[in-house]
């Protein structure tokens, strides 16, 4: 597999397209009920750039969900990718989700890992303090993508777990059969072409499918290997291969505006109460810049004139 790969750009696509699917699979413990009506909003994780660091910017995909009938207080999930569970620090994500916390004003966070390579030495846990007292404890929810069985997810209905077959525990002669689970859920889930050429990418990348494999995939599943063949070659018609990476952020940046603004609505009204009609106004007007630089003041404020007058950082 190339090391030019983004994993943290594909598992950031996957979980805005299916944020609902994302949160069943990676974290099934915290995560909504089937039956549960619930609204799932993107929060911009370049918020807490100051206090965070650069690094932050491509660390997690914090997403809020919240109960239309209000049977449950909005939950937080932090989810972050790391390929290399030894690259991976527990410390660091808890100040995130302390730092989220204190943002949103809310201590219902939910910090989730999904680690894409063999994690069983991954530390799930810390404690600070001494023999006398534990001061800070700190867990998470681990997804050890490698050490999920296969044939657990293979007719699931969940589109998350159809895409990642590839990354579980597939016994090697059983790669071609695990390919075909991951193409033939992602057919039967998605019917929007773009969004089966994308995910068809990201089964390939994750699948590294020998020429030996990919010819006996077309032999034993023709039908599948026909369709696939012809979304790719549409999307290459389509100049969509040139032009896939720079649609999928101006795509992703055009559906978290309507969330920026949902999420910054909820922040002041946890700080400041029920806001006017002028207020809800100002926000549906607001340009991305104006919502971003407001949402960086909210933490700080002493009064709502304050988010939307203090001066913008040079």
């Amino acid at each position: 597999m190339a090391n030019s790969v983004s994993h943290d750009q594909n598992f950031k696509n996957l979980i805005l397209d299916y944020p609902r699917d994302a949160l069943a699979f990676f974290a099934p413990e915290e995560a909504p009920l089937p039956e549960d009506e619930v609204r799932i909003i993107p929060a911009r994780q370049e918020q807490l750039q100051e206090r965070l660091g650069e690094h932050y910017h491509e660390l997690d995909v914090p997403l809020l969900v919240e109960w239309s009938d209000g049977r449950r207080e909005a939950i937080l999930f932090a989810l972050e990718e790391e390929s290399d569970w030894r690259r991976f620090s527990p410390h660091r994500l808890a100040y995130y989700c302390l730092n989220l916390a204190e943002l949103f004003d809310t201590e219902r966070v939910v910090p989730v890992a999904v680690f894409l390579r063999p994690a069983a030495a991954a530390r799930t846990s810390i404690a600070l303090g001494t023999e006398r007292h534990i001061y800070l404890r700190f867990d998470y929810l681990a997804c050890k993508l490698a050490e999920i069985p296969t044939e657990h997810w293979q007719e699931s209905d969940n589109l998350v777990a159809r895409v990642n077959l590839p990354n579980m525990n597939v016994p090697e002669d059983s790669k071609v059969e695990v390919y075909a689970q991951a193409v033939r859920g992602l057919l039967m889930l998605e019917q929007d072409q773009e969004k089966r050429a994308k995910y068809i990418d990201f089964i390939d990348i994750y699948a590294s499918l020998t020429d030996n494999e990919r010819r006996r995939y077309r032999r034993q599943y023709p039908e599948e290997g026909a369709t696939m063949a012809g979304i790719v070659q549409r999307a290459r018609d389509e100049g969509m291969q040139e032009g896939m990476q720079e649609g999928m952020q101006q795509g992703m940046q055009q559906g978290r505006i309507d969330g920026e603004r949902a999420v910054l609505e909820r922040l002041l009204r946890r700080r400041f109460g029920l806001l006017a009609p002028t207020v809800a106004d100002r926000l549906n007007q607001a340009s991305t810049a104006e919502l971003e630089n407001w949402a960086d003041n909210v933490l700080d404020a002493e009064t709502l004139d304050d988010v939307f007058h203090r001066p913008e950082p040079r």
